[in-house]
């Protein structure tokens, strides 16, 4: 091979490698700043989320952090830019307090100053029970640990949610009071019997409170979703394997 032709192929290969430079920028950018998909791994949030859910989390909701970037490539910075407060009742994507490089989803419950407790299962927030009406028996997939209920929570300010039950003696639904510090936030998983939420101490394995840093982005919509008990493999059940009713479903 002469000059010239190892030059042109060098040439291509630059302009190759530049289009691709290129295109992953573009798509950083726009995981960085507007949105960015994410996969449901658990049942914790239960009925909202299912397992094997990917939704999209809206990252200018609540402005930007060091956490913001998909591949964490922005300086190390505490604070927000352009941070505007997550609302109660929020569905939210955050880094987990105790490692960071794990993402979790959860519903946020407890604002700043906020006092939480479980008792016999019922959530008080500030001192108040908060309401909840029995739907009736869940037919869904809970996790695997016997028969549920379907509730509708109403959190103070009027907003409803769904949840599931197994029991009102789980050895989370009684708990002290937390009082929530100042920039931090409380989480709970829809599926109140099987969430490591911030009822769980970071001591003791769990969540704890969440710092306004960690929080990466609202989840606003179900892209998509798929059932993981059916297999790639499993032609025959290839029917099943999507969940077409799920397709852009707004996350309440």
């Amino acid at each position: 091979m002469d000059s010239s032709s190892l030059w042109q192929r060098l040439v291509g290969w630059s302009r190759e490698l530049k289009s691709i430079l290129l295109a992953v920028g573009f798509v950083l950018i726009v995981r960085t700043v507007f949105a960015e998909p994410y996969h449901v791994p658990s049942p914790s949030m239960v009925p909202t989320l299912l397992t094997g859910d990917q939704l999209v989390a809206s990252k200018y909701a609540y402005g930007y952090s060091r956490y913001s970037s998909p591949i964490d490539l922005l300086p190390d910075f505490s604070g927000r830019l352009l941070g505007k407060a997550p609302e109660r009742g929020d569905v939210i994507v955050f880094r987990l307090p105790r490692d960071p490089a794990t993402t979790y989803v959860k519903r946020l419950i407890g604002l700043p100053g906020d006092r939480i407790q479980m008792k016999d299962g019922r959530l008080y927030i500030n001192d108040a029970l908060v309401p909840r009406r029995t739907v009736g028996p869940f037919t869904g997939d809970a996790g695997g640990r016997g028969a549920a209920t379907l509730y509708v929570e109403t959190l103070p300010g009027g907003r409803e949610h769904e949840i599931v039950e197994m029991t009102d003696a789980d050895q989370q639904d009684d708990t002290p009071v937390f009082v929530v510090p100042p920039k931090h936030y409380f989480m709970m998983g829809d599926n109140r019997d099987n969430s490591v939420d911030s009822r769980i101490s970071i001591a003791d394995g769990g969540v704890g409170f969440v710092p306004e840093d960690n929080l990466v982005g609202r989840a606003d919509l179900v892209l998509l979703s798929h059932d993981p008990a059916v297999a790639w493999s499993d032609i025959a059940a290839w029917s099943h394997f999507f969940r077409p009713g799920r397709l852009l479903d707004r996350i309440h």
